[in-house]
């Protein structure tokens, strides 16, 4: 693994666990040229898929820009880390064992949805804004009217 510090390439491994929801593994590196420490993370993987944009476009998943999307709608929401990290894991099992290489955004974006509306429901209502393109605030009613009354006091 090169550190990200100096860019060497003969780091050493002091400690490996696996992660409190046992998705990862956790490694705890050294850097025998500038004694840098740093984490990295392993996960399997258990295919390569492939985003279809609603344009035919087609890009490798990046798990990191589903994280993103994720935790800009949670921005300044008490959900915990933790409770996220499971939400962005079962959402790449779901598409992982989806038996499709080749996922379209509007998958994706479902999958995000149905999590988010069950996690937190300003966030649902954040990502859905920007995922629908929402214009005016009529067009808030439809994902406002999906909670029961007394959620939305």
């Amino acid at each position: 693994m090169r550190c990200p510090f100096c860019g060497f390439d003969d780091t050493q491994v002091k400690d490996s666990r696996p992660t409190d929801d046992r998705s990862a593994i956790r490694r705890r590196r050294f850097c025998t040229n500038c004694a840098a420490r740093f984490t990295t993370f392993e996960r399997v993987q258990l295919r390569e898929l492939t985003v279809v944009k609603k344009t035919g476009q087609r890009e490798p998943f990046d798990r990191d820009k589903l994280a993103r999307s994720i935790y800009i709608s949670l921005r300044k929401r008490p959900v915990e880390g933790e409770r996220v990290e499971r939400v962005i894991n079962s959402i790449v099992r779901q598409l992982e064992s989806s038996g499709e290489s080749d996922v379209p955004t509007e998958t994706i974006g479902s999958l995000i949805m149905e999590a988010l509306a069950n996690l937190d429901q300003v966030a649902y209502i954040r990502f859905a804004s920007v995922y629908r393109d929402f214009r005016e605030a009529k067009d808030f009613g439809e994902f406002v009217g999906r909670f029961p009354a007394e959620d939305r006091e």
